[in-house]
């Protein structure tokens, strides 16, 4: 680790190679927390690039505890985090949208590094008990629609990274690196990036999916902007109004002050009371989601069927069964 400090001080970039190492020893418990730190801390100082990304992503897959979903044919709904809004769990909250809607969502999550409420966090909240158990998950996805992967149960080493990152409190690499490492390594994906730099981290992620980010600096659509998407087959800067949507403040986007006031404004969505703003801008991240699924189906018919969803009820028993099954 020694000369890797003194390359980082010098400034200079890091192989995948020597990247994917360094994950390796973490891995195995080989840096202390310090070490560690002062690592992620002068890369995201220099700025991340594509080998270094590439190589810690390799050691993590590498190392993960693998889970085959692929008969469900799912989508994770994921941001990068680290964009420092402190919003509400809204990717989270979109999965059960769109498992409500008859999709199926394998969602890879942790708890919040940067914020009062990560997916862990909310998920969490409700009484729902972790596992990397391959039944249980296949039974959760199958009858709720969402089975929910929870990275330190399926990535040994971010438990040495966790309190690391909780320390810094600041974004670091694993924040690009979340959306890249699902260990069910699902057939479609919704990836929520805090700028337009971070876009070219996943043009080639071997998957089909839609990258989306707001111009205001949200890791998801927040409908305070404007907001670009990229695709497998287009790139497009959208308008709240080009959806029928209004723009909205970024004073409504809040999680709160702590989980407890996150979980509220989670479950106010799902049981439709929460704000119109609320509503619709799960509503928007759902639909992309489902338009990765069906690309040939149009945005706003996506819209409604994310509508639909909250409406009819089903998102909200998509939510309790598998809080029934998680539990």
């Amino acid at each position: 680790m020694k000369e890797i400090l003194l390359k980082l001080k010098n400034g200079e970039t890091l192989t995948t190679q020597e990247t994917y190492e360094i994950m390796l020893g973490i891995n195995e418990g080989r840096f202390t927390e310090i070490q560690i730190a002062a690592m992620l801390a002068m890369m995201e100082m220099r700025g991340t690039t594509v080998d270094e990304l590439l190589g810690f992503r390799k050691g993590l897959l590498e190392t993960r505890i693998a889970v085959d979903l692929s008969e469900f044919s799912p989508i994770d709904i994921v941001g990068t985090g680290g964009d420092g809004k402190n919003t509400f769990n809204i990717s989270t909250c979109a999965c059960f949208v769109v498992a409500g809607a008859g999709y199926h969502v394998a969602k890879h999550g942790n708890f919040g590094a940067t914020s009062v409420s990560g997916a862990s966090n909310v998920i969490q909240e409700h009484g729902v008990i972790f596992t990397n158990n391959r039944e249980k998950l296949a039974r959760s996805i199958e009858k709720s629609g969402v089975a929910y992967l929870h990275a330190q149960l399926f990535h040994p080493a971010m438990k040495n990274i966790a309190p690391v990152r909780k320390a810094l409190q600041v974004p670091t690499v694993f924040n690009l690196l979340g959306p890249l490492i699902n260990p069910a390594t699902p057939e479609y994906q919704l990836l929520g990036v805090a700028n337009l730099e971070q876009m070219r981290f996943y043009r080639k992620t071997g998957t089909n999916f839609t990258v989306v980010t707001s111009i205001d600096g949200y890791d998801e659509i927040s409908l305070t902007d404007e907001f670009k998407v990229m695709t497998n087959k287009y790139e497009t800067i959208y308008s709240p109004s080009d959806l029928g949507f209004c723009e909205t403040s970024q004073d409504d986007m809040s999680g709160g002050k702590n989980v407890h006031e996150a979980k509220e404004v989670f479950d106010s969505v799902l049981e439709n009371r929460s704000t119109v703003t609320q509503r619709n801008t799960v509503v928007a991240n759902a639909a992309f989601a489902i338009q990765t699924i069906n690309p040939d189906k149009s945005i706003s018919d996506c819209i409604g069927e994310a509508r639909e969803s909250i409406d009819s009820g089903k998102a909200l028993a998509s939510l309790r069964k598998f809080i029934e099954i998680n539990s």
